[in-house]
């Protein structure tokens, strides 16, 4: 069973806001069986729309559209799907009361017309009811495809989504199951990684299939299967992951449900009581950021020293100058003295530090650019390891970031995970 997703509106095709609505309808969609031939975002222009209401009738079972269906004369939607189904636009009486008590008790003023204009629905549509909005839902049939389409605001497409369209989408339709397994791996590269499990891969069921999901520093290996029974395809996967597991070990995370490394890091330290903190150089703060855009984070990160200056690692840290002048700044013995500084001043079981060329120049830096330096504190022990991230420079970040928290993870998998 397919579908596909259509944007309207020009802030997209400018680049003026970015197109969220769009994933978190695959997302949704998926879940229930039902998979994404396409996405499309295009112009607020009649023919436009038209033109691709037709090129995707009959070709995919469910169309959802988003965005157009404001109060204003530049959302044209409605107008359009009216045309597109040979049908006129009428005014519905509940949408009516709920737009008039919306508008009369938040905004303390009488209805204007504009927004008596958003009780206006094709007659032979299903209103899908938007409760926390004025612009409601439409479910449309034409021939053998169904156009649904909602507002383009965030809050109120996914209220229409979770509350009218799915339990609707379930009910008409008899969808095979999709399941999706995916395994986290960090420090080695997509290609070594597909070398490296080829054999196993060609041996994959045909209803399973791997994709390669790249990102700096890490590459997840999602599974996906698909068929008619959920228990089968749920045993076949355990199988598969647990031939894929030994020829990975070594970087093997686990298997990620969905959230980012930071957010499995926080559950890991909430879980055992434990603390972390981050002393930063050539990340800027990053790795900091990073963290405390966690819900929660408070119960676990202490703080940072983002000693950008060598003046700052000496004066703040406490960092010897004969260390710096000895090594260089960007070396071992620095990151060290940064992680086990911060470990003491901030009191935190666990820290991360970085130090590092980042580039674009060589500078004065004695390192090569890409040249990073991670050092890490826990309880028992502070070590230092060294790593060349190429370049540009927002690769080497981001990549020091990735790698902090990949090392900071392993060791507390290692002490505490037994």
């Amino acid at each position: 069973m397919k579908a596909a997703i259509v944007t309207i509106g020009d802030e997209i095709l400018i680049g003026q806001i970015i197109d969220t609505n769009s994933g978190y309808l695959a997302k949704a969609l998926d879940k229930i069986g039902i998979g994404v031939h396409e996405m499309l975002s295009i112009s607020d222009d009649k023919h436009h729309i038209l033109n691709t209401l037709s090129s995707l009738q009959n070709k995919v079972e469910v169309v959802i559209i988003t965005g157009g269906l404001g109060p204003t004369k530049d959302d044209i939607t409605k107008k359009t799907l009216c045309e597109y189904t040979n049908d006129t636009l009428v005014s519905n009486d509940e949408v009516l009361t709920h737009v008039t008590q919306l508008i009369e008790t938040n905004f303390k003023r009488p209805i204007s017309a504009l927004n008596r204009e958003q009780a206006l629905v094709p007659s032979r549509c299903e209103v899908l009811f938007n409760k926390v909005g004025t612009a409601p839902g439409m479910w449309m049939e034409k021939e053998n495809t169904v156009f649904i389409s909602l507002p383009g605001v965030p809050y109120e497409m996914k209220y229409i989504i979770e509350n009218e369209v799915i339990p609707r989408l379930i009910a008409k339709y008899k969808r095979p199951y999709i399941i999706h397994k995916t395994l986290l791996t960090y420090g080695v590269g997509e290609s070594l990684l597909a070398e490296r499990i080829e054999e196993w891969e060609d041996n994959l069921p045909e209803f399973i299939k791997l994709a390669y999901l790249p990102s700096p520093g890490r590459v997840r290996l999602r599974l996906s299967a698909r068929g008619t029974s959920e228990e089968v395809l749920q045993q076949a996967l355990t199988e598969q992951i647990a031939l894929l597991k030994p020829q990975i070990e070594d970087c093997l995370v686990g298997l990620d449900e969905g959230e980012p490394l930071e957010v499995m890091l926080g559950k890991l330290l909430t879980s055992h009581q434990l603390t972390i903190a981050t002393a930063e150089s050539c990340t800027g703060g990053k790795i900091a950021t990073v963290l405390t855009a966690v819900p929660g984070a408070s119960a676990y990160f202490k703080g940072s020293i983002v000693s950008y200056a060598t003046e700052i690692k000496e004066t703040v840290l406490g960092i010897p100058s004969e260390t710096i002048q000895q090594h260089s700044v960007v070396s071992a013995e620095v990151a060290r003295e940064m992680a086990q500084k911060v470990q003491q001043l901030l009191k935190a079981d666990f820290v991360i530090a970085t130090t590092g060329n980042a580039g674009p120049s060589k500078g004065e830096a004695e390192a090569e650019v890409g040249t990073v330096f991670i050092g890490i504190a826990t309880p028992k022990k502070v070590y230092a390891e060294e790593f060349n991230f190429g370049q540009p420079r927002e690769k080497v970040v981001d990549r020091a970031v990735n790698k902090g928290l990949e090392l900071i993870y392993k060791e507390i998998l290692k002490n505490y995970e037994k």
